[in-house]
């Protein structure tokens, strides 16, 4: 049932998934030292297929391939593939803090791909959280410039997930995805991520490192609860509440990954860091801020 506004339920799912999908980001830069971050992803997807498939079946609604979604289900797939490899390479490279920062500048993209491809029009308020965002993002990237911390590589690899992510959203958005609806998106994501992300592996060095039990015990983690749980509980969030009103709460994200990177692995917290956040987090805001009626 559609509400028209958040509720105390809604909230405290909200909050919960904001700081699973931080966590999420710690998840991956532990598991990258048991696992190359390309197989990871790979295998994450490859596991996900079971449970979201599982979850469609439970729901009464088991996978269906229809012709006219094959094209738009491998291209969604394809982009999904990109946006992973890019980001888990980016944690594997960079803090989770900046990679944080730099990822969430993905609505700056996906303003710019709705504007001219859905008639999503840039409002005077969304041209500025535009601006505020592109230099968050891009301060993270010039102020990490010689810090020892992060690198120039693991930066533009972040930002390399952000486009990609703005352009599954944008796919997501087409007419013939958005009549799959979104649990069926998300298991043509995995579907098609999960050979292209293994075949891909190799070539970006030795698929295991110093593999422990604990790295497979969060590499499941990841593909039940982060992928099936948490992106799940997210597309209901967006499917009953306003969707600008969960879209804007996901500038807390970012925020919780910088401070988790900076407990769990004791990363700085520089002004130049918080900054960056603030930026993005300004800008998201305004970007997903509702119009006047």
């Amino acid at each position: 049932m559609r509400k028209d506004r958040l509720d105390g339920t809604g909230l405290a799912l909200l909050l919960g998934v904001q700081a699973l999908l931080a966590f999420n980001q710690i998840i991956v830069k532990v598991v990258n030292v048991g696992l190359q971050p390309v197989f990871f992803a790979g295998l994450r997807s490859a596991l996900a297929i079971g449970f979201v498939w599982g979850w469609l079946v439970w729901r009464g609604r088991p996978p269906k391939i229809r012709r006219q979604a094959v094209l738009p289900g491998l291209a969604i797939g394809t982009v999904f593939a990109a946006e992973f490899l890019f980001l888990f390479l980016a944690i594997d490279l960079t803090t989770v803090g900046r990679a944080a920062i730099i990822f969430y500048s993905m609505p700056v993209w996906f303003a710019i791909l709705a504007h001219f491809g859905l008639g999503e029009r840039i409002t005077p308020t969304r041209g500025l959280g535009l601006v505020l965002a592109f230099l968050g993002a891009a301060y993270a990237i010039v102020s990490g410039a010689g810090t020892g911390e992060g690198s120039l590589l693991g930066d533009l690899c972040a930002l390399g997930g952000a486009f990609g992510w703005a352009l599954t959203a944008y796919i997501a958005r087409r007419p013939v995805m958005r009549a799959e609806g979104p649990e069926m998106q998300l298991f043509w994501m995995v579907l098609v991520s999960a050979p292209i992300l293994l075949l891909l592996a190799p070539a970006f060095g030795p698929l295991i490192r110093e593999l422990q039990p604990v790295h497979l015990f969060w590499l499941v983690f990841q593909a039940s609860v982060v992928v099936a749980g948490g992106f799940i509980a997210w597309l209901w969030l967006m499917s009953v509440y306003p969707a600008s009103t969960v879209a804007a709460f996901s500038f807390l994200t970012p925020v919780f990954s910088l401070f988790l990177g900076a407990l769990v692995f004791g990363e700085s917290l520089t002004s130049a860091i918080l900054v960056s956040a603030a930026l993005v987090a300004a800008g998201i805001a305004l970007i997903n801020r509702a119009p006047r009626r």
